[in-house]
């Protein structure tokens, strides 16, 4: 049987309760895969699971930064890599569960990150940036490094200060490197399950209900809380869909049900970009929820498999 199984898919799909389900009868742990669920006081919408919904099974990468913090893929995966280790150590099945594909697929590839060294440079690269705006540092990357300028827009200023460091640090490109990466054999081979509906509008129905059920859960005065309690309203965690709209609509941009109807409508276009994501890869077993008993499909592939 696989030690180690992901089960990915779009938001509202259920991936949760099957983790759940599937820990409690293979003895496993779950590692949650989610660049929002990491944060702190920021648990209604990330939908973030309660302890009864956990049922008692250990649950990981809960709640390890605060929302003011910027979180990464590469401190994502220090910090879940030796967790993944230890369970799988102790003999336990390692379930991560969660949407965000660049980290599920880089803590799966065991991804050597190019390194966060303190010497100054990137904090030379924000004052340029702050002095003389994003688009001189857009052309110096265009010299450097063509393939990472083409991918990046002006408004993603943090992306193109962190290629610009990269190469000052390593004389490498951030290019260069994640192809040198990307050609090494992942670290691991678990067994990949990912939910999806025979529907998309099954999907979207589940994706405007779950909107509905946080603002009824206090999701406005969960957002209340964290700007009361200093939380920038401009930081990366407060810029995630089901947060910014609500910011803004307690601006007085708008109403809470505009803001909703926006989480909505934002939410499932992320889910389609999720599932575009998740399609490339080749092993995904994929689990039709309207259309089969997908515990059953998943309990028959786990049996059939060895890792």
């Amino acid at each position: 049987m696989h030690n180690i199984i992901c089960i990915a898919g779009p938001t509202a799909s259920g991936k949760t309760a099957l983790a759940v389900e599937l820990a409690k009868e293979f003895g496993g742990e779950v590692i949650s895969c989610d660049s929002m669920q990491v944060y702190r006081r920021m648990d209604i919408g990330t939908a973030k699971p309660t302890e009864e919904e956990k049922q008692g099974i250990p649950h990981h990468m809960l709640d390890v930064a605060d929302p003011d913090e910027d979180f990464s893929v590469s401190r994502y995966c220090a910090m879940a890599g030796p967790i993944l280790e230890d369970i799988l150590a102790r003999g336990k099945t390692a379930i991560i569960a969660g949407g965000t594909g660049l980290y599920m697929d880089s803590l799966i590839r065991g991804n050597d990150f190019a390194p966060y060294p303190a010497t100054g440079r990137r904090e030379e690269l924000e004052e340029r940036a702050d002095r003389e705006g994003i688009q001189p540092l857009m052309d110096w990357l265009r010299e450097i490094d063509p393939t990472a300028a083409a991918r990046l827009h002006l408004s993603d200023r943090k992306r193109i200060i962190r290629a610009l460091e990269v190469y000052l640090e390593t004389g490498e490109t951030i290019t260069a490197h994640d192809l040198r990466t990307q050609a090494i054999p992942p670290k691991y081979t678990p067994l990949w399950l990912g939910l999806n509906f025979a529907e998309r509008s099954e999907l979207y129905r589940r994706i405007d209900l779950r909107v509905d059920l946080m603002l009824e859960a206090g999701l406005v005065a969960e957002i209340q809380a964290l700007l009361a309690s200093g939380i920038p309203p401009k930081c990366t965690a407060m810029q995630a869909i089901g947060y910014k709209e609500f910011v803004s609509a307690l601006d007085g941009n708008g109403t809470i049900q505009e803001a909703a109807a926006q989480v909505q409508q934002s939410s499932r276009r992320y889910a389609k970009r999720q599932l575009t994501w998740f399609r490339r890869n080749q092993r995904m077993n994929w689990l039709i929820r309207d259309r089969e008993d997908i515990l059953e499909k998943a309990r028959r592939l786990i049996q059939e498999t060895d890792n």
